[in-house]
């Protein structure tokens, strides 16, 4: 799975809950919320006034090194 901005809460954390760590290192302790799971990493970041690209960049280099 490629993982971009546009790539919903859902679809990540159902493709790897490993995920879940990296977006509440980053400040986003809500990914259990049932609201979150629609949302765009971008919109999630945007809601929290995070930088997407440094996230994005974080889990792309996970998934690269399971």
């Amino acid at each position: 799975m490629e993982i971009t901005k546009e790539t919903t809460m859902g679809e990540m954390l159902e493709f790897d809950r490993g995920i879940a760590v990296i977006l509440m290192q980053n400040g986003m302790h809500c990914v259990g919320c049932p609201a979150s799971i629609g949302e765009t990493l971008e919109e999630a970041c945007m809601v929290h006034g995070i930088n997407c690209d440094d996230v994005l960049e974080q889990i792309k280099e996970y998934v690269a090194n399971k």
